[in-house]
């Protein structure tokens, strides 16, 4: 044995011998690979780069081969440590380009776990941290580093246990400066790789000082590699305060930032029409998978319901800021796992994210910024596949986006739909709207959202407020009139201020059209403080002041319009009173003029028409329809059938209630027969015994009787009397139990 022994330890020595050298002529042969790769063309693809076996192996199951033309410029100097200062289109694979680094740098230095966190990685969005995670664990599976996710919405605790045992943590700014703040044991002193990802998108969303403290707690040795889409004054200030002589990787110049695969179209279409021409592209589109970006998260939610309720053809989703983190990410794995569906977004779906398969994009609402659109668009046609891009603009929009598009080199074609394919919904609309007041309230915000986006619009002279048709867009999405909004009225009294003229009150008047508001007799009757059930609610309405949010913080109200009256509408007037007249005669007065009942409901179809809901017929229809008899015998037989079916759910019903009765109750006498045996179970002096109430429960099917279907107790014995022919078969007589029950008790 013992000899046994020293021959397997000299084995293992042996071995571990050789892999030692096998790792360090591996390690030598990737440091000269780097060196060469400085002086080497520019490689096209992954095989002609010094990578170590294990990456490449994770690259290979994943199935890239080629490089983009940002990998093939900077991940030789990334390989190379030195920093990188990265700008690329979206969709050029970015992510790989300095997920590859991280990587082969920790693997050449040997990294374990007892080393703490060797890379960090910040992207702006959740859900862009949880994409570069999981190209991280498909690339990186081979390797034998821990890496961790941390982004908001997460248990902290959870992160905080785990937090200390990651090499490589990807992490969005305000969750991990929570961290560098708040965990104890958590150090980044070893840190030798930092990424900064879509550092354009992160100063934009206001992380700038966040960011900054997060690099005051890193060391000042390190590699940094910094990725944006565009390059602005912001990320060159960045650059300066993070990069040590970087290497300024820009392989897109600002003339050629869109795919060539990408097909660019825009259609005219007024504010009132969007909403139709949506919904009929969505209906001829059924077999694409399509993502739609609006400018405000209440547009989102209104149309992805209203949509929802038309059912298009094609699955729907919705994604935007207000949802919970999980239910975010959910939706986000639906969409890219779905071959046909229709993604409702707002920007926070511009930047980074990688969805598979897109066949179109349609920015419903203008871009505030070209840089904007760029990224929007940049969600198809990635890297080699195909796609195309839909603008809508409005006719004043027109000519200001359009020049600012071509500013940035990016070059649209008109288009125009079809008159034949387009389909109203504004009636199925104002079906829902009337039917649902939560969707109507919902509608509301949604219109006010849209015109706040309007108005805080860098471009005044494209995007005008005042020059909008909100009354036709209320009515588009449903609303009886246009809401009054504080910003408008604040904007025309700045107006007035400016052309020094006295400022219209706006007490009664319509904010939105001009036309004064009148007081009928409607508003006297519900603002009646006696009516307790109307004028709260109609108060409410008028008086509805919405949450302080990022796009709900004006003051909304409904409006009342009086028109003027033509000829025509007068002579209504006259109709219409005449109408009174008789209908406080009679209903036959009424009939004989021709006119309808002021107190005839109605209905609404599928298709938002209205319909009488009790439609009488004449002999004649009634006959085509089938001979009466035959259609009394038919009600009878289905209502005959329907009855049956009822009739046998409850029989099977109550027989299931009376089995389970049998059971519990057979079970409760076992456990007191029990518990009497183990002497648990006694009866104080002057007490009934627990188990003689029970014992008078007597199961006529379990004493070899009849199956009885209900329990006779001894209350009910003297008016119970089982029939002559079966007395015979019923075993034991009630008092005879209740005798036998005594004896075993007294045993």
């Amino acid at each position: 044995m013992t000899i046994r022994g020293r021959h397997t330890n000299t084995r293992t020595r042996a071995s571990r011998a050789i892999k030692r050298a096998s790792d360090k002529a591996e390690l030598d042969a990737l440091e000269r690979g780097i060196a060469e790769l400085q002086n080497a063309p520019r490689p096209s693809t992954f095989a002609e780069l010094p990578l170590s076996g294990r990456t490449r192996q994770g690259l290979k199951r994943a199935g890239f081969v080629d490089l983009t033309d940002i990998q093939s410029h900077s991940l030789p100097f990334a390989l190379a440590g030195r920093d990188v200062l990265g700008a690329a289109r979206t969709g050029s694979g970015k992510t790989l380009a300095f997920l590859i680094p991280v990587l082969e740098l920790l693997y050449r230095r040997r990294w374990s776990a007892s080393d703490g966190l060797g890379a960090l990685v910040i992207s702006p969005t959740r859900e862009l941290a949880i994409q570069i995670f999981e190209v991280l664990r498909r690339i990186g599976g081979a390797h034998t580093f821990s890496a961790g996710l941390v982004i908001g919405g997460k248990d902290l605790k959870h992160e905080q246990d785990r937090l200390g045992k990651m090499n490589i943590l990807v992490a969005t700014p305000g969750r991990l400066l929570q961290h560098l703040d708040q965990t104890v044991g958590f150090d980044c002193a070893s840190l030798q790789l930092l990424v900064l990802d879509e550092a354009d998108r992160i100063l934009d969303m206001g992380f700038a000082n966040t960011l900054t403290a997060i690099v005051e707690h890193l060391p000042r040795t390190r590699q940094t590699l910094l990725f944006s889409a565009t390059q602005t004054r912001r990320v060159s200030d960045l650059a300066r305060l993070s990069l040590k002589d970087p290497a300024d990787v820009s392989v897109h110049a600002d003339d050629a930032r869109m795919p060539a695969q990408l097909e660019q179209y825009y259609m005219v279409i007024p504010l009132e029409k969007k909403l139709d021409t949506l919904f009929s592209f969505l209906r001829t589109h059924t077999q694409n998978k399509i993502l739609v970006f609006f400018s405000s998260c209440r547009q989102v939610q209104f149309v992805h319901e209203v949509f929802c309720r038309l059912r298009p053809g094609i699955p729907l989703m919705a994604l935007h800021g207000k949802q919970k983190q999980m239910r975010r990410l959910k939706i986000f794995e639906d969409y890219t796992r779905s071959k046909h569906a229709a993604l409702f977004a707002t920007d926070i779906a511009a930047r980074g994210l990688d969805f598979p398969a897109v066949d179109w994009v349609i920015q419903v609402d203008a871009p505030d910024s070209p840089d904007t659109y760029i990224h929007r668009a940049g969600r198809t046609a990635r890297y080699n596949a195909h796609g195309s891009a839909l603008l809508f603009l409005l006719p004043s929009e027109e000519k200001g986006v359009l020049a600012s598009l071509q500013n940035k080199g990016v070059s649209v074609e008109v288009i125009r739909p079809r008159d034949s394919k387009l389909q109203s919904i504004q009636n199925q609309l104002q079906s829902f709207a009337f039917q649902d007041p939560a969707l109507k309230h919902l509608a509301q915000r949604a219109f006010v959202s849209y015109v706040r986006s309007i108005h805080l619009h860098r471009d005044k002279a494209t995007f005008d407020v005042s020059a909008l048709p909100l009354a036709e867009f209320a009515a588009a999405l449903g609303l009886p009139g246009a809401p009054k909004i504080k910003l408008l009225r604040d904007l025309k009294k700045a107006k007035a201020a400016a052309e020094k003229t006295q400022p219209e009150s706006d007490s009664g008047s319509d904010e939105l059209s001009g036309v004064p508001a009148v007081r009928t007799r409607h508003d006297r009757l519900f603002g009646r403080q006696n009516q307790t059930v109307f004028s709260e609610h109609y108060k409410n309405l008028l008086d509805d002041t919405f949450d302080a949010g990022s796009d709900d913080d004006e003051l909304l109200t409904l409006r009342r319009v009086d028109h003027d009256l033509d000829e025509s509408e007068l002579s209504q007037q006259k109709e219409i009173s005449k109408r009174k007249l008789l209908q406080g005669q009679s209903k036959k007065a009424m009939a004989a003029a021709g006119l309808r009942g002021s107190g005839d409901r109605v209905l609404f179809d599928d298709e938002g028409n209205a319909r009488p809901l009790y439609e009488l017929q004449n002999e004649q229809s009634f006959h085509r329809v089938g001979d009466a008899a035959e259609q009394a015998k038919a009600w009878r037989d289905k209502e005959a059938a329907q009855l049956a079916a009822a009739d046998v759910a409850d029989k099977s019903r109550v027989r299931e209630k009376r089995k389970e009765k049998k059971r519990k109750m057979k079970e409760r006498m076992r456990e007191l027969a029990e518990e009497r045996e183990e002497g648990h179970v006694y009866a104080p002096e002057g007490e009934e015994d627990p188990a003689e109430g029970l014992a008078s429960l007597v199961l006529p099917g379990e004493r070899g009787g009849s199956s009885g279907d209900d329990y006779i107790t001894s209350e009910e014995s003297d008016a119970y009397e089982a029939p002559p022919e079966k007395r015979r078969k019923s075993g034991p007589s009630l008092a005879e139990q209740e005798a036998l029950a005594m004896r075993l008790l007294s045993t």
